[in-house]
């Protein structure tokens, strides 16, 4: 079995300098003294810029000026520097096999990116390591068909946690409903099997790991798995299977096409890791704030193993490192961490394991949680989440606060005349240990798999019947899937209650704030790109 730059369990993997990513992607490294200036923030930012582009803001004067205001803030924080940031983040990614995920040099280059922006900017920048267990595919899969002719590739998707090798072998298709309602799930269906050949299987009955353990068992080389219903299968085989033997996924149509093909012999190449790998977080602390009242404002940095994550979540990472810039010089009353977590993709991993480290004391000292995950959907709707439980759908309300943190954003979107919905916290994204720790949170979301309505169609364009996010957790959530309006909106957003609360959370835990900071009126700032 092929382990390319690992051991039997741990993947290889060294910190990712900035001086690394500096000779990788032409990054600027160093900075990250005790003194730092939006001007320095965007050192790294504009090494990745098209020529002749600004790094930030709409005028040289953001580099120059307390953004203490939300007018002067927001005048800042714009589209065009956000959008450098998603294509830096692009960019490492096409140099990394298209990925950026944890425990690989993709995410390890992030993380390096990252850290220079905040650390020229001025921020107390900590990169902390954790292991975590996963899967990555180290290069494509490869279903291929030999006979009969012609050669020809077939779509397939890996089964996550499948193992590895490259056979090419006869095909032996089990019995599929209805002339066997359970197929693959008893070892009986494999009675007579010729060991060696690929089992071809339909969906349905039991669990694909099920399948695939039986058929290895029989003496099959490999498995393929075709869906039961229309569509592409994306399926797991639960990082408890660890048969060495290579797992993907065709459609039904293909699957059902390869059954009845007499002579079939396919080539099916998988090349995965399994096991423990390193991977991080990075937190950012502004140097001034009450440090026994913290506002946190978190975003996964990590993409999926299929793709370059720019919308997920790229796109809630560059809205965040855009406002940490432009709030360089800032004092803020009350402490201000950022936070971008590792591992998100694995199952919150990175944020799970930073608030699980913390204290009870510590746990206390954070006044709220804000999280931006996927705010520039290409079929976008303006989620925020809702922590009333005003919608009574899902999960009930969030901690104490949250419905504050809710009414935070609701007053911004009424201010700029854009509708809005409730989400439920659903437990999908980095909110849930916080919320589970009783930590008040809040946050935005345009949408990922869910499929736009009519009715939501109307109220903020796009495609009904189709997914907000087309591209959800594909290799095709690149630096084109992005609805500007939306990230544009949601930029602001972020920027908006980051200040808010920075300055002032009275309305969430009553500690006292900055008078001068209760949700004013806003006005429009940036001319705002048409949804259609």
């Amino acid at each position: 079995m092929k382990k390319t730059g690992m051991d039997a369990r741990r993947l290889a993997r060294g910190r990712w300098s900035a001086t690394a990513v500096a000779a990788m992607l032409v990054v600027a490294c160093g900075g990250g003294g005790e003194s730092g200036s939006a001007t320095s923030g965007d050192a790294a930012v504009a090494k990745l810029a098209p020529a002749g582009s600004s790094a930030s803001g709409d005028s040289s004067s953001c580099a120059n000026r307390v953004n203490n205001t939300f007018q002067k803030l927001l005048e800042c924080v714009t589209l065009d520097g956000v959008r450098r940031h998603q294509q830096a983040l692009q960019t490492i990614a096409d140099a990394n096999n298209g990925i950026r995920t944890s425990g690989t040099p993709g995410y390890d280059a992030s993380v390096g990116y990252a850290a220079e922006v905040l650390r020229e900017a001025g921020y107390l920048v900590t990169i902390t390591d954790f292991q975590f267990q996963t899967f990555i595919t180290l290069s494509g899969t490869v279903l291929e068909q030999v006979t009969p002719g012609p050669t020809a590739p077939l779509a397939n998707n890996t089964m996550e946690y499948s193992g590895s090798g490259d056979i090419t072998a006869p095909v032996t298709a089990l019995l599929a409903p209805p002339a066997d309602a359970t197929p693959g799930c008893e070892a009986a269906d494999f009675a007579g099997f010729p060991a060696g050949n690929i089992a071809l299987i339909s969906r349905g009955a039991c669990t694909f790991a099920i399948k695939a353990t039986n058929a290895h068992a029989a003496g099959a080389s490999g498995v393929v798995i075709y869906n039961n219903a229309d569509g592409d299968l994306n399926g797991t085989l639960g990082e408890a299977f660890a048969l060495d033997i290579g797992v993907t996924s065709v459609t039904q149509a293909l699957g059902q096409q390869l059954a009845a093909t007499p002579g079939l012999v396919l080539r099916l190449k998988t090349d995965t890791f399994r096991g423990e790998a390193t991977t991080s977080n990075v937190i950012a602390e502004s140097r001034s704030g009450d440090p026994n009242n913290v506002v946190m404002v978190g975003a996964h940095l990590d993409s999926v193993n299929e793709g370059p994550g720019i919308n997920d979540n790229g796109s809630g990472v560059a809205a965040i490192l855009e406002t940490a810039v432009q709030m360089a010089k800032v004092k803020p009353r009350n402490k201000l961490r950022f936070a971008l977590w590792g591992a998100e993709e694995a199952g919150l991993v990175g944020s799970t394991n930073y608030v699980d480290g913390l204290s009870q004391a510590e746990k206390e000292r954070i006044a709220l949680y804000l999280n931006f995950d996927m705010i520039g959907s290409p079929n976008h709707v303006f989620f925020v989440y809702d922590g009333d439980d005003s919608d009574a759908t899902g999960e009930g309300p969030g901690p104490g606060g949250s419905d504050q943190i809710e009414k935070a954003f609701e007053a911004y979107y009424m201010q700029r005349g854009v509708p809005f919905k409730g989400t439920d916290f659903d437990g999908r994204s980095d909110y849930r240990a916080f919320i589970e720790n009783l930590i008040p949170a809040g946050g935005l979301f345009t949408g990922a798999e869910g499929i736009k309505t009519a009715a939501e169609a109307a109220s903020w364009g796009g495609t009904a019947g189709q997914a907000y996010d087309p591209c959800y957790h594909q290799a095709c959530d690149t630096y084109a899937n992005n609805n500007d309006a939306a990230l544009d909106v949601n930029a602001d957003a972020v920027a908006y209650t980051t200040l808010l609360f920075s300055m002032n959370t009275s309305t969430v835990n009553d500690q006292r704030g900055k008078g001068n900071f209760r949700m004013p009126a806003l006005k429009p700032l940036h001319p705002v790109p048409s949804a259609n």
